[in-house]
């Protein structure tokens, strides 16, 4: 929690020291957006003469880790971030907290007014209410997804498990579904994988309590999610899923924050984090799930099966479509056990045909949320994508908790899908006359010969299934045109688009986690200085620069004889493709002959010299054009993949612009600042390569700030190696291109050793 404050806290009692401000940046991904913010804040608070240091929290780890003798010294810090960073460091200080957007696009702003933000005390959630003009989510929102990330992992490791150990040990037994033969190797595969689904609600339990009430929260909130899915501890004979773990989250959470709240005498306070209020919270919310929510759950289920038992003699398509609706509903919760056991009880007494409604109606949730997936990426991050087809893979095996992740998610659209999904293949089941004769769903139970009707078994799950799908992404799509925002919706993850790699198969791990450990680069935000000198300005690329000129003289248009360094006049069309841009808010500082190229001229004096080596060599001489002819950006991109192509690594040139326009459609990589990374994950490349390409125009890329590409990059990576590399790359080249110097330098470069020398300051 905050509190207002007066004079900021300085830690000293120099009233005419420098005003020192810390920093954090992290986005989900952590990638291109972290290390753009970082460099952004740095720079402005270098122009004011603040001294500032940058936490980065990316996915190659925390880098420039803020220790406690920063935070001692600290008179502010902004945290520009779109996931939860752990505020409790900051106890004292006054803290500004933001989406990372905010600083990309208004580094001063948030200067200005971190020095007025409320002091953190220590008392509240990991983030807190963000500062007027920021786009950072609810809390409430941010809760939700920190738990279902941390969930995902468990429902895919969990779901896919048991589908393997039933699918390659499993048989039918028509007293017993489809059975794994005790003491065999797949029993243990399949044992190992109900540990999984079993550990995933009290995880979605507590890491959404985390996320509003820190440490403390997160023991009451799994034990309550543990509690919440036992049913036998409130006298049910289903738990409350995945429903009652968001419940238990939010009311482990809330409660932490409260007892926080209460005032304890001093000595009691070092022991209230681990033990007074981990147990205190504990306690009551158990008792209260226990006693006063399990027993409505428990009278639910009752009743539910009475009324079940009353509608068997009613239309087969109004029973289908009912059994349908409450399959979907929760999934695994006390609606969908009641549906499940109900029609699993009539197999014993022959009638087999309910249960047939059921095993229709079970798969459609996983199988039409990984279909979403699919048809509509650009709503989805990559990390729902890859969830997606897990999601898939479980469905086809009757696992319906495979859809849990989405609709924890995005309960509001996904749950009423689903539940549409259900009633129409429980309707077509029933009204077809499916029967199943072992307790259980999915494909697999047809496949092994349980079902009988077979063909409109899989009508029926393939209509469900498409129903499901076209109308999750109908809602999420309005959800997200109501609520203004871009996509990738993804949970709402990304602000802007964040350079994110994407594949055609699995690629990257699915689980979203912040690295904790630190590479051991230590690197810093801070701005390097340009060699060109203040002021500097350069003419178009090749040519002499004018003494005296001054930068807000210098225009787009070359100046007359110059040459492009390969024999072309500067008159001739699109010539000028290395003009320096005019500077900013017109400044005329004179340049010195010659100092604009200087970086240029040391790496192109003719002497034949070995090219440096940029990137770890992944770019070179033969991936470098001093100017991009296309107009467009599909064209831009097909021009880039054949540029790759020089380094003799790509494989497959027209699967590599697939992969990478798949990429476009989730989202632009346009960054802003005239500048553009796409990027490609997939085997039709080799090894990794990167290439740079200028526009003298610019390429509509759709960037952030309107801005055209003119500095345009491609990463392509493939499957095998696009672990940390490719991270690492996009980290390097965020960070440095948010140096107005570096653009300034890499737009005069005269040729492509010229380009490869300015380059070489990434590493």
């Amino acid at each position: 929690m905050t509190s207002p404050a007066g004079l900021p806290p300085t830690g000293g009692g120099d009233e005419h020291r420098q005003v020192k401000l810390l920093a954090v940046t992290a986005c989900p991904t952590g990638i291109a957006h972290t290390y753009m913010a970082a460099e952004k804040l740095a720079q402005a608070a270098e122009s004011r003469g603040i001294e500032m240091k940058v936490e980065t929290q990316g996915s190659i780890g925390a880098e420039n880790i803020l220790d406690d003798n920063d935070v001692r010294s600290a008179d502010g810090v902004i945290i520009a971030a779109d996931k939860d960073v752990d505020l409790s460091r900051f106890a004292g200080k006054r803290v500004l907290t933001v989406g990372v957007a905010e600083g990309i696009r208004h580094p001063e702003r948030l200067i200005e007014q971190v020095l007025s933000a409320p002091v953190h005390t220590g008392g509240g959630a990991p983030t807190v209410a963000s500062a007027e003009g920021g786009k950072e989510r609810s809390v409430t929102y941010k809760a939700l997804m920190n738990g279902v990330s941390y969930m995902i992992p468990f429902v895919v490791v969990g779901g896919l498990l048991i589908a393997i150990s039933l699918s390659l040990g499993g048989h039918t037994d028509p007293s017993g579904g489809l059975v794994i033969p005790e003491d065999s190797f797949w029993m243990d595969v399949n044992n190992i994988g109900v540990i999984g689904f079993t550990l995933m609600v009290p995880i979605l339990s507590g890491y959404i309590a985390y996320a509003i009430g820190d440490r403390p929260a997160l023991v009451p909130g799994m034990i309550g999610g543990w509690i919440a899915n036992t049913g036998e501890l409130y006298d049910s004979e289903a738990g409350a899923g995945f429903i009652g773990a968001i419940v238990t989250g939010f009311l482990a959470g809330y409660l932490v924050l409260w007892i926080k709240k209460v005032r304890v005498p001093r000595f009691v306070q070092p022991i209230m984090p681990i033990i007074v209020i981990p147990i205190v919270a504990t306690t009551a919310l158990g008792m209260f799930f226990i006693y006063v929510i399990g027993r409505p759950i428990s009278w639910v289920f009752e009743h539910l099966t009475s009324w079940l038992g009353g509608m068997t003699g009613t239309s087969a398509i109004l029973l289908g479509a009912l059994l349908g609706l409450m399959i979907a509903f929760d999934m695994g919760g006390p609606v969908n056990k009641t549906a499940f056991l109900f029609g699993a009880g009539l197999i014993a007494t022959g009638n087999q045909t309910v249960m047939g409604m059921c095993a229709a109606a079970i798969p459609v949730m996983p199988l039409g949320q990984g279909l979403a997936t699919l048809i509509r990426k650009r709503l989805y991050t990559e990390q729902e994508r890859e969830t997606g087809l897990a999601s898939l893979f479980m469905g086809c095996f009757g696992i319906s908790e495979g859809a849990i992740p989405f609709a924890a998610a995005r309960p509001a659209q996904v749950i009423p899908a689903n539940m549409l999904g259900g009633a129409v293949a429980g309707a077509i089941a029933g009204q077809a006359g499916v029967e199943d004769a072992v307790p259980h769903g999915g494909p697999i139970v047809a496949v092994l010969g349980a079902v009988s009707g077979v063909p409109m078994f899989f009508v029926a799950v393939a209509i469900g299934t498409v129903v499901t799908a076209l109308t999750t992404v109908a809602l999420v799509d309005i959800a997200e045109r109501k609520r203004g925002r871009g996509a990738p919706a993804g949970g709402g993850f990304a602000a802007g688009p964040e350079a994110a790699l994407v594949g055609a198969g699995v690629g990257a791990p699915g689980a979203r986690a912040v690295v904790s450990t630190q590479d051991g680069s230590g690197a810093t935000a801070a701005a390097a200085p340009t060699s060109a000198g203040p002021g500097a300005t350069a003419a178009s690329a090749g040519a002499q620069a004018v003494p005296g000129a001054t930068v807000g003289a210098v225009s787009a248009q070359p100046l007359p004889g110059a040459t492009d360094g390969a024999g072309t006049t500067a008159s001739e069309p699109d010539a000028g493709a290395g003009s320096v841009r005019a500077a900013r808010d017109g400044a005329e500082e004179t340049a010195e002959t010659g100092e604009a190229v200087d970086a240029a001229d040391s790496a192109s004096d003719g002497t034949g010299d070995r090219a440096p080596e940029v990137l770890s060599g992944h770019l070179t001489t033969e991936t470098v054009k001093v100017r991009l002819d296309a107009r467009d950006k599909e064209d831009a991109i097909r021009e880039m993949a054949g540029l790759l192509a020089r380094a003799g690594k790509v494989a497959d040139v027209d699967e590599l612009v697939r992969t990478a326009l798949r990429r476009e459609e989730e989202g632009t990589t346009g960054l802003g600042e005239e500048i553009a990374i796409p990027h490609a994950k997939t085997d039709a490349v080799t090894a990794p390569v990167v290439g740079f390409a200028r526009s003298a125009e610019g390429v509509e890329w759709g960037s952030l700030d309107g801005t055209k590409a003119r500095l345009v990059f491609m990463i392509a990576v493939p499957e095998a190696a696009a672990g940390d590399e490719h991270l690492r790359i996009l980290a390097l080249l965020s960070r440095k291109l948010m140096d107005a110097g570096f653009r300034e330098r890499l737009l005069a470069a005269p040729d492509e050793r010229g380009i490869l020398g300015v380059l070489s300051e990434v590493g």
